[in-house]
């Protein structure tokens, strides 16, 4: 039988004494807006803050619901209910008992709302696979989803991805990941080492503090890795852009080395009104390098 999940697992700690002005989100005492929903027979690991219309936030391939540490407390407190999950075989969440796939995560969001007794449309916020999974929940279950935000989002180039070298580089990736995951705290606090774990994924890994840097690599080295990464690969979903119905803020940074910034001018053709923003001297992952440029545009987006 598998575990029950802990209150304890996959949060950071909180502690308002040591948190700067900066990172609200370390004087949080997390266990409190955690949550433990089950999901197709499944755990997965849901963090729930404030009241109000809802914002669900996505994690991308090797990541986890800290990714979203900058944004969770700032629109709790602006008035929505800020939620964030690991999605199954990512952070915490167990694996899903049937196959990962694209759908089956845009099934599992749709599910996983009804199970926190949200009823209407939420804004969803995808980052990189988020942003696929994002989309295609906006495309299978369109009154799901009144809003959505891509941020680096995948499902463009990756429809062109050859696979076989990818999902083998992706192998030996998740064995150096799964090795490095207890390691995460000397690696955040050692700017060096810092540059060599986040170079990829952030633009000047340097700039992170140590706190966030450590939760951003929580997500590595997670058993729904190599599935996810093929589940993205086979899934196809360019020629099926032009039926998303809802307003669409597409956000990235000039220099992402993970999913290429032309890709934000193809989701911008092919989604019908949708809107881009490149955010200069940035990486993959926008929200955590540029948080307040960030939340200011998805404040702006939510008030059209």
């Amino acid at each position: 039988m598998a575990r029950v999940p802990t209150a304890a697992d996959g949060l950071p700690a909180a502690g308002a004494a040591s948190a700067p002005a900066a990172e609200p989100w370390r004087a949080i005492d997390w266990r409190s807006h955690q949550r433990w929903v089950r999901v197709d027979g499944r755990w997965a690991n849901v963090i729930s803050l404030g009241e109000g219309p809802p914002l669900l936030f996505v994690h991308g391939l090797s990541g986890c619901w800290q990714n979203w540490l900058e944004q969770l407390p700032a629109f709790a407190a602006a008035g929505y209910q800020a939620i964030a999950v690991d999605l199954p075989g990512f952070g915490v969440s167990q694996l899903p008992e049937r196959e990962i796939s694209i759908p089956a995560y845009a099934a599992f969001l749709d599910r996983l709302l009804d199970a926190l007794e949200v009823s209407g449309p939420a804004t969803v916020v995808g980052n990189s696979m988020g942003g696929f999974v994002a989309a295609e929940l906006a495309l299978a279950v369109p009154q799901r989803v009144q809003r959505l935000v891509l941020v680096a989002a995948a499902g463009i180039s990756s429809d062109r991805a050859k696979r076989a070298p990818m999902v083998t580089g992706a192998r030996a990736l998740g064995i150096v990941t799964a090795w490095a995951a207890s390691r995460h705290e000397p690696f955040a606090r050692r700017p060096r080492l810092r540059r060599l774990a986040l170079r990829f994924v952030v633009r000047h890994p340097d700039r992170l503090s140590a706190p966030l840097a450590y939760e951003l690599m929580e997500g590595s080295g997670r058993p729904g890795f190599v599935p996810a990464l093929d589940a993205l690969l086979r899934y196809p979903l360019r020629d099926r852009l032009g039926q998303i119905v809802c307003p669409t803020l597409i956000v990235w940074g000039d220099r992402d080395q993970i999913v290429p910034v032309g890709d934000a001018h193809r989701f911008e053709r092919l989604i019908p009104g949708a809107r881009k923003v490149i955010l200069p001297d940035t990486g993959h992952v926008t929200m955590l390098e540029r948080p307040l440029i960030f939340n200011g545009l998805l404040r702006g987006f939510l008030a059209e």
